[in-house]
């Protein structure tokens, strides 16, 4: 008779306090009915080099005798003989009412590396005989950054969650979930769901000054994706691109991957200077510009600048990948229109993503491409991923029409407003003879410059040891002349945490100085 340790048992026969497993899954074991060796070893042996490679883990839940018994096509008997001697040697254990289970008692080597420690190790030594691209180590040759490693005061790109409206968010998403339609469950179109892109492109149209239609509008896993996409469709091999100096490392990361020759172009308070991109190569085939806001520095590009850029772009033939991705915030006036509004010769790629203004996981984000380039984008996107996934398209088409995207949008809006100004004050007071705040009349960051004898990178090392995330201004330089700073996030720090928070960092920045040089306070 089967031994009852091995029957399935109903899950609500768990014992009190015991953690609900997972099912079982199936381990990939070869049995040949035609081996001398007897298919409960075969089995057995399977087992136990499965364990001892670890590709089983301490307490993960077996199938059922039955399941696996049909999965190999073969009689229980062999495998509850093989089961029986596995319990034996202390590598199964069996609990009454919940199945059967790798032993706890076997020893565990811990966790697998941290994605990010895999790749410090990796930019430490290549393996000899594991051949990269050349483009793949300029991107695992930079230092850590330790900046990047926590989530709390100043941590960049992160938006308040606690205001976001969860119960609505998941009110949608049941609704969504029970009756989901036979197109939504289906293999979809490469530029995206059909009705999330005509509310998007309502909204756009509204609220940022672009001129597009739904068929213009192709949705992507964010920001770095659409880049990434961009990359692929109009840059050949050594394309030269203009890129903002200082700017965005990871436009910077995206196009150096797709092997463009990246131009540094110096900004100012009006943005990037169109003159000086010019004097140092007129022929390049794209620019990348944060116009509305730029990264990191905070400025607008002006008037006089968004027509020359846009002059340029016309006479050279040139892409303007327009990246605008926190204009909703704007604290001292109405949100500026977007580039694209003012291009009328369809020069002008426009990038748009939901991370900053709702939550980074959410990895929606979008591009509105001239027309003449839909059908080029939506075959490379069919080839990179086919389409992007439908649910959480459906559910923000609600979350828009229905109005919580604009009342989240307000409610944020002036939160931001007043940590941004809790930030200010307290950097103004702390460390008013030493730093100059740049950048604070938008967006959901504002860099701290600070003067000559002052090391940033440093800085932001020994503030990560201290639960600071700080990212240096000098990491958002292309070339080796750079400006000293801190670019520091508000948006996610609670207002009555920012003063401590930067009296914290005051301690930090004092204890960095260089040189006898520095201003004292």
């Amino acid at each position: 008779m089967p031994d009852d340790r091995f029957r399935r048992f109903p899950h609500d026969h768990y014992p009190p306090g015991m953690k609900r497993a997972p099912s079982g899954i199936l381990p990939i074991i070869a049995v040949d009915r035609r081996s001398p060796v007897p298919l409960y070893r075969q089995v057995y042996e399977g087992y136990r080099e499965a364990i001892v490679d670890r590709r089983l883990r301490a307490g993960q839940r077996l199938p059922s005798t039955r399941s696996l018994a049909s999965e190999l096509g073969i009689s229980r008997i062999p495998i509850l003989g093989a089961f029986e001697q596995l319990l034996a040697e202390g590598y199964f254990e069996s609990r009454v009412g919940a199945g059967t289970f790798v032993a706890h008692s076997l020893p565990d080597e811990g966790p697998p590396p941290d994605a990010r420690e895999m790749a410090r190790g990796a930019a430490a030594q290549v393996r000899p005989g594991k051949r990269v691209v050349s483009r793949a180590s300029e991107l695992l040759s930079p230092t850590a950054a330790p900046w990047l490693g926590g989530h709390g005061a100043f941590r960049l790109s992160a938006p308040a969650l606690d205001p976001f409206p969860f119960q609505v968010w998941s009110s949608l998403m049941a609704r969504h979930s029970r009756n989901p339609t036979r197109s939504q469950l289906a293999y979809g179109d490469p530029m995206g769901y059909r009705p999330f892109r005509e509310a998007l492109a309502e909204y756009l149209r509204t609220s940022r000054a672009v001129r597009c239609e739904p068929e213009q509008i192709m949705v992507v896993s964010g920001s770095q994706q659409a880049l990434e996409l961009s990359a692929r469709v109009l840059l050949d091999p050594r394309s030269p691109v203009w890129m903002e100096e200082p700017g965005y490392a990871g436009a910077r990361d995206v196009l150096t991957m797709a092997g463009a020759r990246l131009v540094p172009v110096p900004v100012d308070e009006e943005g990037l200077d169109v003159s000086a991109g010019i004097a140092r190569c007129a022929n390049a085939r794209a620019a990348y510009v944060t116009p509305s806001h730029q990264y990191p520095l905070g400025g607008t590009l002006s008037a006089t600048r968004r027509l020359q850029l846009l002059d340029w772009a016309q006479r050279s033939g040139a892409w303007i990948l327009e990246d605008d991705y926190d204009s909703e915030y704007r604290y001292e006036s109405l949100p500026i229109s977007a580039l694209q509004g003012l291009d009328r010769d369809a020069r002008v790629i426009y990038i748009g993503t939901f991370s900053k203004v709702l939550f980074p996981a959410l990895r929606v984000g979008y591009l509105v491409l001239p027309a003449d380039l839909v059908p080029r984008f939506a075959r490379v996107r069919d080839a990179m991923d086919i389409f992007p996934p439908t649910l959480f398209q459906a559910v923000l088409t609600d979350f828009i029409t229905e109005g919580h995207f604009a009342r989240h949008l307000r409610k944020t809006r002036q939160l931001y407003r007043e940590r941004r100004t809790v930030l200010v004050d307290a950097l103004t007071r702390e460390l008013g003879g030493t730093v100059e705040v740049l950048g604070a009349r938008a967006g959901m960051h504002l860099v701290a410059a600070l003067p000559k004898g002052f090391q940033d990178r440093a800085i932001s090392e020994r503030a990560a040891k201290e639960g600071l995330w700080a990212m240096p201004l000098s990491a958002c330089y292309l070339a080796g002349d750079s400006r000293q700073g801190l670019v520091l996030g508000y948006g996610g720090t609670d207002a009555r945490r920012i003063p401590d928070a930067v009296r914290r960092l005051r301690k930090v920045i004092l204890a960095g100085r260089a040189g006898s040089g520095a201003p004292r306070r």
